[in-house]
């Protein structure tokens, strides 16, 4: 399988590798405490970013695309751009269980978005090589998501000290800045937004 691996391949790979090493980074965090961890996670992700990038550009470049790298994109992507920043945002303190509920369905926005793109990828590209617009915002996005936790490690504003602070809601709690992964994940899944794919 791996000769049958394209070099456009290795990059996405590597995507996902540096979202599982944030993902560990964070674990890190909920062990030690120490927030450089969350730093290192939210670098993590900046660097999934650009191999995500890269991948794209050499694929084009080799002219090497394929069905198997366009699903191996997309599993990367839900590593590094959802489970990853969900991770970090728990880490952060985001962990009462509203703000778990959230995450979820962050996630399940971020693998909905890929698997609608994915299968009307054809069509939307109407014969060309590539889609013209993405119908939602990109799961990559999550980016801003993950620059406001790093923010936050940075300030020292962690756990119950996270900006909007907490409040008790029913059964769970809520940290108000939980709303930003909501508002990401049905942009996500929107069908009215559209951004031109560069």
């Amino acid at each position: 399988m791996i000769r049958g691996f394209h070099l456009a391949d290795i990059f996405t790979l590597a995507n996902a590798g540096a979202g599982m090493g944030a993902i560990f980074a964070v674990l890190a965090y909920v062990r030690s405490r120490e927030p450089v961890f969350l730093l290192v996670a939210a670098g993590l992700v900046v660097a999934a970013l650009a191999f995500d990038v890269l991948d794209g550009r050499i694929a084009r470049w080799r002219h090497t695309h394929s069905v198997m790298g366009r699903e191996l994109d997309s599993l990367a992507d839900v590593i590094s751009f959802g489970a990853a920043p969900a991770a970090l945002a728990f880490g952060a303190g985001l962990d009462g269980g509203w703000d778990q509920v959230i995450l979820v369905y962050f996630v399940g926005c971020g693998v909905s978005r890929l698997a609608r793109y994915n299968v009307t990828a054809e069509t939307l590209s109407e014969g060309a090589d590539k889609v013209k617009y993405f119908e939602g915002t990109p799961i990559p996005s999550s980016i801003l998501l993950v620059a406001v936790l790093a923010a936050a490690a940075w300030q020292g504003r962690l756990a119950d000290a996270v900006w909007l602070g907490v409040i008790q809601l029913g059964p769970g709690r809520l940290h108000p800045l939980s709303a930003m992964f909501a508002l990401s994940g049905s942009l996500m899944i929107s069908k009215t937004v559209r951004i031109p794919k560069l």
